[in-house]
C-alpha cells in the first residue's frame, strides 16, 4: 500500500498562518460583476487550534510530525493566545482612561484656565490680570486693548524690560477713564527689541464653556467662552 502527501502539507499552511495571522477575501456583485476589495479579520486561537488539529489529522503516517516542530507550532500558539489576552488587558486600560478622561473634563467646566491667546472675556467690573513673554531684554513694552470692533480702547505700558514673562493688568476702562462694557477683548503686545518693533505671545485667562474629549486617547481640548479652544497639554494654569 502507498501513501501520497497532498500538494501543500498541513505544517505549511499551519506555518503560514501563525506567521501572517490575517486573511483576506474578495466579495462579488449581485449583478455578476466582481467588485476588487479585500476584508481582512484577524485569526484567533481557536482558528489556530482548528489548523493544529488538521494538520495532525492529515499527517503522512510514514513521515509523521517532527516533534520539534511540533512543539515550536505549541509555543506560537501559546504566544498567539497571550497576545490576544494583552491585547483584552489594553482594551481595559483605554475604556478606564477614556472614564478618567470625561470625569476630568466634567471638573473644568466653568473653571478659569491661563494659556497663550490674543482675546479674552473680561468683566470690566473687575478688570483682568495676563501675561506677557519678552525673548530678550528689550524697551518701549506696551498691550495694546483692542474692542470687538477692532478699535484700540487703551494701552497698557510696561516700559523697558528684561527677558521672561510679565504680568499686566487692565482695570476695564479706556484710555479716558471710562469702564467699558463686558465682553471679548483683543490684547497686542509689542516692545522694541534690537531697534524693532516685534510682537509678542500673551497669555489670557478665560472660562472653559464646555470639554471636546480626545479619540483614541487623544488629549482633549478646552472649548473657551470667547469662543477659542485650546488643547488641555497647551494650558498653562488652571485656576478656580
Amino acid at each position: 500500500m502507498t501513501t501520497t502527501s497532498s500538494t501543500t502539507s498541513s505544517s505549511s499552511l499551519l506555518s503560514s498562518a501563525l506567521a501572517n495571522s490575517k486573511v483576506s477575501s474578495s466579495s462579488a456583485t449581485s449583478s455578476g460583476a466582481t467588485t476588487s476589495g479585500s476584508t481582512t479579520s484577524s485569526l484567533g486561537k481557536n482558528d489556530f487550534l482548528k489548523l493544529l488539529v488538521t494538520q495532525l489529522n492529515n499527517q503522512n503516517p510514514l513521515n509523521p510530525q517532527d516533534n520539534t516542530e511540533f512543539v515550536a507550532q505549541l509555543a506560537q500558539f501559546s504566544s498567539v493566545e497571550s497576545l490576544q489576552n494583552l491585547n483584552t488587558s489594553v482594551d481595559s486600560i483605554v475604556s478606564n482612561y477614556n472614564s478618567s478622561q470625561a470625569l476630568q473634563a466634567s471638573s473644568l467646566v466653568g473653571r478659569s484656565v491661563i494659556s497663550a491667546g490674543s482675546s479674552a472675556v473680561v468683566d470690566t467690573t473687575a478688570g483682568m490680570t495676563g501675561s506677557v513673554v519678552l525673548p530678550s531684554s528689550g524697551s518701549d513694552l506696551s498691550v495694546g486693548v483692542y474692542n470687538s470692533a477692532g478699535s484700540l480702547v487703551d494701552t497698557i505700558p510696561l516700559d523697558a524690560k528684561s527677558a521672561g514673562t510679565h504680568s499686566f493688568s487692565w482695570d476695564g476702562k479706556d484710555s479716558s477713564g471710562q469702564t467699558l462694557a463686558s465682553g471679548t477683548y483683543t490684547f497686542k503686545a509689542t516692545a522694541a527689541i534690537g531697534g524693532t518693533s516685534t510682537a509678542l505671545t500673551t497669555y489670557l485667562p478665560n472660562t472653559v464653556s464646555s470639554v471636546t474629549l480626545g479619540t483614541s486617547g487623544g488629549d482633549m481640548t478646552l472649548n473657551l467662552a470667547d469662543g477659542t479652544n485650546v488643547a488641555l497639554a497647551n494650558v498653562k494654569t488652571i485656576g478656580q
